[in-house]
């Protein structure tokens, strides 16, 4: 079997609401998905998710090759672009072809994803997390009662901006899950919105009336120091990782004692997973992966020792995929279909040239220009430009 080419495929995932973090908020209620096709001479095709846009940097590494040999793929692709660097949307490339590259390689074998790489129980543990930031009182408690109707216990909300309002909902999301368990787990995502310093002032506070299981990018994804400084003067656990593009970003991290749940983002590939829990089990961490639509790494999540409990951002699936796999029991029940386990009707979804994301002014992808530099809380909604100034110590 030989690689011979790639389709790009452009969906939408209806939220029916809002998302976003601390950062900001999409302005509607659909993102994009975009999909990967690699097709192959024998006619056999393989499905990955995730912003592919320097696809073309990377394809010829694996074009002409047979596509079981994922691993020495994976690592010629890291080769090819050697000199101008791995990271940013080029790993999303190479992390997008590496997801299709091993759904053939299971493919072939006739068996699903989590059979291959030695999974022994179909089970994946999980947690909920709406992108909830958006969401009034009222609509975060309707959308944690889906999640615990399917029996989760364990939650992560966005918040960042107000510790009043964050503990309110924090509050408010562990009265939904105690149907559950006595002691539903709860955690924060700030989005790297803090300094070192707020981000203990800020959790010590909340710690003052609610236990955190961990709180998640408090300062700058890549700040050791921080993020170690952080974790040494709060309770709840530091989490960090979903946002590193290769193996050596975590290097400093795990030699500055900086992190305590070692993250994966979903659309850095199967490859990638695999060796950043292998390096963390090495030093007695837990992996939690920051999931992406179709759940692809839940698949090698159910494979490794040391996997703690996984992201479940939704309920449903984007539009034109069907997904071998069910929500419930508080985590993802992976399903027998061979392979990473995503059909494509190509037929409601739109075939697109490969292209990176398109930036938008706002939303959760954009970083603020007080990230980190505000004096007092600014609310939930975040500042207009007048709000702004007083959150820098400027009076009018």
């Amino acid at each position: 079997m030989k690689v011979t080419g790639y389709r790009s495929l452009a969906t939408k995932h209806e939220w029916g609401r809002l998302t976003g973090d601390a950062n900001g908020v999409m302005p509607g209620h659909e993102t994009d998905v975009h999909v990967l096709i690699l097709e192959t001479d024998e006619g056999m095709e393989g499905v990955g998710v995730g912003a592919h846009g320097d696809i073309d940097r990377v394809f010829g590494a694996v074009e002409g090759e047979d596509p079981r040999a994922v691993t020495g793929l994976y690592d010629r692709m890291l080769a090819w672009v050697f000199k101008t660097g791995h990271a940013g949307s080029a790993f999303g490339a190479i992390g997008a072809i590496d997801m299709a590259l091993w759904d053939l390689k299971a493919k072939a074998a006739g068996e699903p994803l989590w059979r291959t790489l030695g999974a022994l129980d179909r089970f994946v543990p999980g947690y909920a997390s709406g992108l909830d930031i958006a969401l009034d009182d009222d609509a975060l408690v309707h959308l944690y009662e889906r999640y615990a109707d399917r029996g989760f216990s364990s939650a992560k909300l966005k918040g960042g901006h107000d510790v009043t309002h964050d503990l309110r909902r924090l509050l408010a999301v562990r009265d939904v899950l105690r149907r559950n368990s006595a002691h539903p787990a709860l955690m924060l995502d700030a989005n790297e919105s803090w300094n070192r310093t707020q981000a203990v002032r800020f959790v010590s506070e909340l710690e003052r009336s609610i236990d955190l299981t961990w709180i998640e990018e408090p300062v700058r994804r890549w700040d050791s120091a921080g993020l170690a400084s952080v974790r040494q003067h709060i309770r709840a656990g530091v989490a960090t990782g979903e946002n590193l593009t290769g193996l050596e970003q975590y290097r400093p991290l795990l030699a500055a004692d900086a992190v305590d749940i070692v993250q994966i983002g979903n659309v850095w590939g199967i490859t990638h997973f695999l060796r950043t829990a292998a390096v963390a089990h090495a030093h007695d961490l837990p992996v939690s992966p920051v999931t992406y639509h179709a759940n692809p790494a839940a698949h090698a999540a159910a494979a490794i020792p040391n996997h703690l409990a996984f992201e479940v951002q939704h309920l449903s699936a984007p539009i034109g995929l069907e997904i071998d796999q069910e929500i419930m029991d508080g985590g993802i029940v992976l399903g027998d279909q061979p392979g990473i386990g995503i059909r494509v009707d190509e037929e409601h979804i739109n075939a697109v040239r490969a292209a990176n994301p398109v930036a938008t002014v706002v939303g959760p992808h954009v970083r603020p220009d007080r990230a980190g530099l505000r004096l007092v809380p600014d609310g939930p909604r975040g500042t207009g430009r007048a709000d702004a100034r007083l959150t820098a110590g400027v009076t009018a």
